[in-house]
């Protein structure tokens, strides 16, 4: 049975309508970033960049080529942690968010 609707335009279209939802996945990035997952964290920015920003503006606003920021943000891509700080920045400033970090001790 065939979807119809791409999996990718949904999450944008649901970003795109629901804040609290926006916000999930930028907080799920950071955690899987943060708890050593950096393969997944990427894949939900990229989704995030294509749901807000997009890759042109985000080229533009960060100084790095959109091509390079697509390979940064594949499975395989390898950014430096000064290119996900501008990434995470860009989108924050697109959703109008801040991040905020705590310790919870297990």
């Amino acid at each position: 049975m065939a979807l119809t609707r791409d999996f990718k335009e949904t999450v944008a279209a649901r970003v795109r309508s629901d804040p609290a939802f926006a916000q999930a996945l930028l907080d799920e990035a950071v955690t899987l970033f943060i708890n050593g997952e950096p393969d997944t964290a990427k894949l939900i920015l990229r989704d995030l960049v294509n749901a807000t920003v997009g890759f042109e503006s985000l080229a533009e606003e960060i100084h790095k080529p959109a091509k390079s920021l697509h390979r940064m943000l594949s499975a395989s891509g390898n950014p430096t942690m000064s290119n996900i700080s501008a990434i995470f920045a860009a989108i924050k400033r697109a959703l109008k968010v801040e991040i905020h970090t705590r310790v919870v001790m297990a």
